[in-house]
């Protein structure tokens, strides 16, 4: 994962904060254990602290070790989120923002119209925050076009998919149920092609295999062979999502 989308039921957590200690400091160390996780998960939030999950049977001692061994990849992860460029949080005319993986500029077009790439739309005001507006319509872009290219890509490999949302995820791109039902965050909107088909394949190859095995890997691998250059982009570009 871009408009309307059920609410799933939260299952039920418990959560002990403790400290992890970096070279930056000490971090706040969420551990949460939630009664549906099949594995231990860590996580950097976008506040800096960092989360992780603990699954049905898991110990909060395991949970501290689990995050403590990742301690080079939260180090790596903090300075990328530091040296990424990022997003302003009001835009305005002259803006640049991507879309559909080129970076593009807020343009005024006449009193009341503006363009974003090949987007036109109406606003009320150009001196005011455009970011809303502009937000909602790439979100009705994703709606429409994310989907229809889920139901494409699933008969062209075979795979029988029994529904297709588009949210507004925090943290996943795309997510995939045991029914069948896939879901894409809207943001892969503003992704070039085969960086927003990689993570449709992805989910679809959930479908054969509702893990991150080696199977799984092969059969991502099978379906997108250059899918290590479309994570590459995702990282390159993070900051730049909205």
């Amino acid at each position: 994962m871009w408009f309307k989308f059920f609410q799933a039921k939260r299952p039920s957590s418990t959560a002990t904060v403790e400290t992890i200690a970096l070279s930056t400091g000490s971090v706040p160390l969420h551990l949460v254990r939630l009664a549906r996780a099949r594995r231990y998960v860590l996580r950097l939030r976008n506040d800096g602290t960092v989360r992780v999950t603990i699954p049905c049977g898991g110990s909060l001692t395991e949970g501290k070790k689990f995050a403590e061994r990742q301690r080079e990849w939260l180090e790596n992860q903090i300075q990328k989120r530091a040296s990424s460029p990022r997003q302003k949080s009001r835009w305005s005319i002259g803006s640049e923002i991507l879309l559909r993986g080129q970076l593009v500029q807020i343009e005024l077009m006449e009193a009341g119209k503006i363009r974003v790439g090949t987007e036109e739309m109406n606003i009320a005001d150009a001196e005011a925050d455009l970011r809303p507006a502009i937000e909602a319509q790439l979100r009705r872009l994703a709606a429409r076009e994310l989907p229809a290219r889920v139901w494409e890509l699933a008969k062209q490999h075979q795979f029988t998919v029994q529904r297709v949302t588009v949210r507004n995820q925090r943290s996943r791109w795309g997510s995939c149920s045991r029914r069948g039902t896939i879901s894409l965050n809207w943001r892969l909107i503003q992704t070039p092609a085969h960086v927003s088909d990689y993570i449709i394949l992805h989910e679809l190859a959930h479908l054969r295999h509702l893990n991150h095995s080696q199977h799984f890997w092969q059969e991502v691998e099978k379906l997108c062979p250059s899918y290590l250059d479309a994570e590459k982009w995702l990282k390159i570009h993070r900051g730049r999502l909205i």
